[in-house]
């Protein structure tokens, strides 16, 4: 065993035996395919421990997808997604939200080269970019 990774092994079995461990991240959600064929992932959104939120892209018909996936389904939570072109009034935003044990979405909205306003929520736990990934 070379000197580092028996120094590695030796903190470990210190922390261990003082009862102080950092826990792992939380398993993060992958992007689960919701949007279909021809999407692809141009941004995402953490909502605490509780899930993500993606933002796809599809090239050749302009439209952005946006889906929220829990990092470990359970019983039904709130959740939701909603998405809305930046020049369009608020009231307008495509949106699902409801009691869901895995992922809330996809909802869609054509957006060739414009800028995007996107929220996604689980829980209580809620993240939201505007005016971004304009391509």
């Amino acid at each position: 065993m070379s000197a580092l990774r028996g120094a590695a092994v030796a903190a470990a079995l210190g922390l261990a035996a003082t009862g102080v461990l950092i826990a792992s991240p939380a398993h993060a959600a992958a992007y689960n395919d919701a949007c279909g064929s021809g999407y692809a992932v141009i941004s995402k959104l953490e909502l605490g421990n509780e899930g993500t939120a993606f933002l796809t892209h599809n090239d050749s018909s302009g439209y952005k997808c946006a889906v929220t996936v829990r990092n470990t389904p359970g019983d039904a939570v709130e959740m939701g997604i909603r998405i809305k072109r930046t020049t369009d009034d608020p009231k307008d935003a495509i949106q699902d939200a409801d009691q869901y044990t895995t992922y809330a979405g996809p909802v869609y909205v054509h957006a060739p080269g414009v800028c995007v306003d996107w929220h996604g929520f689980i829980d209580g736990e809620n993240n939201f970019e505007n005016g971004k990934n304009c391509g």
